[in-house]
């Protein structure tokens, strides 16, 4: 780090506050996920329809153009995918979900789809802050 700007992984220079700013983003998600483990609402629940998640998604939209260009493009893409792949597999979950309500299957596809959905959320959550921490881009 030389003035405020950090080089990593062979990519134009990196502000020191887009990575402030970027783990920020990643605290805001890793407390939509607290609140809706320890709280009354589900991870996915706290996740998709927190203010903390929506309001760091919408951060990573107006910051994102900052970070194009640099290792830290791979973070707002990480975490803009996580959240919108999120509301997308909710979705598939409950509509496969409900026609096989009937046979009441449907409830344990929902609740099993909804377990592994916020396992996932929690792994990318985890695994892109270590990354960040360490100054490694994300697999986009």
């Amino acid at each position: 780090m030389a003035d405020g700007v950090t080089i990593e992984n062979g990519t134009r220079p990196v502000d020191a506050g887009l990575v402030s700013y970027t783990h920020v983003i990643y605290g805001l998600h890793a407390l939509s996920a607290a609140i809706g483990l320890f709280g009354s609402a589900s991870i996915i629940g706290s996740f998709l329809l927190g203010v903390p998640s929506i309001v760091a998604v919408i951060m990573n939209y107006v910051r994102r153009s900052d970070a194009r260009g640099t290792w830290l493009e791979s973070h707002f893409t990480w975490q803009i995918r996580t959240f919108w792949y999120a509301v997308g597999w909710v979705i598939a979950v409950t509509l496969v979900s409900i026609p096989l309500a009937v046979v009441l299957i449907g409830i344990g596809t929902f609740v099993l789809g909804m377990i592994a959905l916020s396992l996932w959320i929690v792994y990318r959550v985890v695994r892109g802050w270590l990354a960040l921490k360490d100054g490694r881009p994300m697999p986009v």
